[in-house]
């Protein structure tokens, strides 16, 4: 089985644009659609055709251009069951657990309420990628607008049991603001201090800061180290519940 082959683009102002594909069968998958011309110009550039769009949720800068690329392509759009309407043009409607075939590549969907309430990430486990849209950042996760915070540390946690080798694809550059907040609950981190600089530097050059790895985030993003004893320190939380200093840190971020 030849690997999979990756395209990684801007849309609108900061969202990115990926494009995932299967030598072997041709399909070319479109991780949301954020912008059409982008994609399209992606597309074209690589010759590959979308024959699917694997939609995580319904915000507008993730689905503003599934009709317009599937009137352009015919491909299938999948999307989360418990958003499916809310999202344009679905076709075929993922829950929790499910799996389905992409080529010969296996699918796995995880559900991750929080961000949104019906939010999934697409999980190639033999291909060890994660696409997490809007749950998990680097150096961040999704700001809750539909569900509290108990449920994202809840998802999260589904996500950090995977295999720390994980790429992780991410919905939005929002890296050097996380990496400066990070800082801020977690300043004697020196893994964090040593990435915070290499984000700067990469960031200064116009360079993306995708893909990152799960072992990195749990090392350094502090979304994912509520039981943290020195995060817990600096915030004078070390009493309380996991799901309770993940609160703060992410009320934190809303007002960093």
């Amino acid at each position: 089985m030849k690997p999979l082959e990756l395209d990684v683009f801007l849309c609108r102002t900061d969202n990115f644009g990926v494009l995932v594909h299967d030598p072997e069968t041709g399909f070319t998958a479109a991780i949301d659609a954020p912008e059409e011309a982008p994609i399209l110009e992606a597309a074209t550039r690589r010759g590959w055709k979308i024959t699917h769009i694997f939609t995580t949720h319904h915000h507008t800068d993730h689905v503003t251009a599934n009709l317009a690329l599937k009137e352009h392509f015919g491909c299938e759009i999948i999307g989360p069951i418990n958003e499916a309407i809310a999202i344009p043009g679905l076709d075929r409607t993922m829950a929790d657990g499910d799996s389905f075939l992409f080529g010969d590549h296996t699918v796995n969907v995880i559900e991750t309420p929080g961000h949104t309430a019906g939010h999934i990430c697409y999980h190639f486990a033999d291909d060890k990628l994660l696409f997490a849209a809007d749950t998990l950042f680097a150096l961040g996760c999704g700001r809750l607008f539909e569900r509290p915070a108990a449920d994202m540390w809840h998802s999260l946690q589904k996500l950090a049991v995977l295999p720390d080798e994980t790429a992780i694809y991410f919905g939005h550059e929002y890296t050097l603001s996380n990496a400066r907040f990070a800082l801020t609950v977690d300043p004697d981190n020196e893994r964090l201090k040593n990435r915070a600089a290499e984000i700067e530097a990469l960031r200064a050059d116009g360079k993306f800061t995708i893909p990152t790895t799960l072992g990195l985030e749990k090392e350094t993003n502090p979304f994912l180290r509520a039981a943290d004893p020195a995060i817990r320190r600096n915030l004078l939380m070390e009493g309380k519940t996991n799901e309770e200093v993940f609160a703060e840190i992410r009320k934190r971020k809303d007002h960093f």
